[in-house]
């Protein structure tokens, strides 16, 4: 028997970082906190309150603040000595992916030794880790909820995943007030990834009628709250329903994974340095032609929730037509994603990296069968 549909996460939703934080460390009897986050928040009022708060109740919290985008292998490898040698009896993370990703393979080095990079192969080894809570301050990774983790090889300039459930976060704390100084550009890009867990999730090979229903309602809930995130960064509610939907793909991520929107954005964000959330945006709109005619109906569905209207006697290249239209509206209208050829890159030079989006480890789970020349066709539509 396989159970397909789990959720071991405890989430929270608060509104006060420092109280929050306190109170779980209280319930879990923690009180030697490793905290990782990028070096910009240490400065940010949340953070300082947090510090101040933990010394108040005489809880010692060591710091790692070198998080960078892309995590290195080397930058994790560092943190967790950091970690093993605080003698941290557990981590906290807050931040973006980046942070969120990078506080999980710390916390696998300190607890169990070696390189992040042993554990690439060897997924089975990661057990007995200190308690995780994560805290993010962007809405579109959900990396709090997921499996995963991303980390860039250093040697070969590729990003690469790990999973395991053992790595899930103990807790989500979802604050909305965190991700309202996220700036519009970054507050896009990670909605608009969000939505594509979604999106991707419902086409994968691995989805089921559990996770389907999860993933209409993350795709409405950014539909329907995500421009005005970012047309009014300040406004809670909006910021909430995002958060909570991005989290809710997070989720998503351990039960049906992503395909090849995905695959393209590790593979050519890794090289090109795309913004991740921007890169699987310029993806999906052929992606979704490619999929429509081995999953029309899931497809149609996906044009439905971004306000688009059908006959009913559309062929599945039709009803593909009318879907990334509505998808274009959303992401470029509505929300306002910046066109891609303001990255300068020639599409001659993405096709080279057919063969290694076709192998890239989320690719399988496409319902269609790539090959070079198909993944070739989606390069030359991509943006």
């Amino acid at each position: 028997m396989e159970v397909r549909m789990q959720q071991p996460v405890k989430v929270v939703v608060e509104h006060n970082l420092a109280t929050a934080v306190k109170e779980i460390l209280e319930h879990e009897h923690l009180n030697r906190p490793f905290i990782v986050l990028d070096r910009f928040l240490l400065t940010t009022p949340a953070v300082i309150e947090l510090k101040q708060a933990l010394a108040d109740v005489g809880i010692e919290a060591q710091t790692y603040a070198d998080i960078i985008p892309d995590p290195p292998a080397q930058m994790i490898d560092q943190g967790g000595q950091a970690m093993a040698a605080f003698k941290a009896d557990s981590i906290i993370a807050i931040g973006g992916g980046s942070s969120l990703d990078s506080a999980k393979g710390i916390n696998i080095v300190a607890s169990l030794g070696g390189s992040i990079m042993d554990y690439l192969t060897n997924e089975t080894a990661i057990r007995g880790l200190k308690p995780l809570i994560s805290v993010p301050t962007t809405a579109g990774t959900g990396s709090e909820m997921s499996n995963a983790l991303v980390i860039t090889d250093e040697a070969t300039n590729k990003k690469q995943a790990i999973l395991s459930d053992n790595i899930l976060s103990d807790y989500a704390l979802l604050i909305p007030e965190l991700t309202v100084s996220l700036p519009v550009k970054q507050t896009i890009a990670s909605g608009l990834d969000a939505f594509a867990h979604a999106a991707e999730g419902y086409l994968s090979t691995l989805s089921t009628p559990m996770a389907d229903a999860i993933a209409e309602k993350i795709m409405f809930l950014l539909y329907n709250y995500l421009p005005g995130a970012v047309k009014d960064g300040k406004n809670i509610e909006n910021r909430q329903r995002v958060l909570v939907a991005a989290s809710l793909a997070g989720w998503l991520l351990n039960q049906s994974g992503t395909i090849v929107a995905h695959s393209t954005a590790h593979i050519l964000g890794a090289k090109y340095h795309l913004v991740h959330g921007e890169a699987v945006s310029y993806a999906l709109p052929g992606v979704l032609e490619l999929v429509a005619p081995v999953k029309p109906k899931k497809v149609k569905e996906i044009g439905k929730i971004l306000g688009a209207s059908f006959k009913g006697d559309e062929t599945p290249e039709k009803i593909a037509t009318i879907t990334v239209k509505a998808y274009l509206h959303f992401r470029d209208k509505m929300v306002g994603l910046h066109p891609f050829v303001d990255y300068k890159l020639d599409h001659n030079e993405l096709l080279q990296n057919a063969d290694a989006i076709v192998n890239e480890r989320f690719a399988g789970n496409t319902p269609v069968t790539l090959t070079h020349d198909v993944v070739v066709n989606l390069l030359e539509h991509f943006g």
